[in-house]
């Protein structure tokens, strides 16, 4: 489990659900788990928790909070096409690695 796995997507990326409950839904990553392949989504995914009154939680009651989703179930968005798109990873001149969506060749970011 220690090893490096890459990843399509990262903290940060604005992504559409491509199936489940939730599809055709955006939001943005909060949270990417390598070792589970599952990312948290924001407003995604969306589930209810009943809590016991404690020290920090003086009130109890039911609390709502983003569940995981596989992250094969959610593709980031094409900034310049706005749809979803598959990516692919591309070495610039100068030798850095970046992201690139294979739709329009945007860049997403550095790897």
């Amino acid at each position: 489990m220690g090893k490096n796995i890459k990843t399509h997507v990262k903290k940060g990326d604005t992504v559409e659900v491509i199936a489940g409950r939730d599809k055709g839904k955006r939001g943005k990553i909060l949270h990417v788990l390598k070792s589970q392949n599952r990312v948290i989504v924001e407003k995604i995914n969306m589930m209810k928790r009943h809590t016991k009154p404690s020290q920090t939680n003086q009130q109890g009651g039911i609390i709502e909070r983003e569940g995981k989703i596989h992250i094969s179930n959610v593709m980031p968005v094409d900034p310049k096409s706005g749809k979803p798109s598959r990516v692919r990873r591309r070495r610039l001149e100068d030798g850095t690695r970046v992201r690139v969506t294979q739709r329009s060749g945007e860049l997403l970011d550095t790897v």
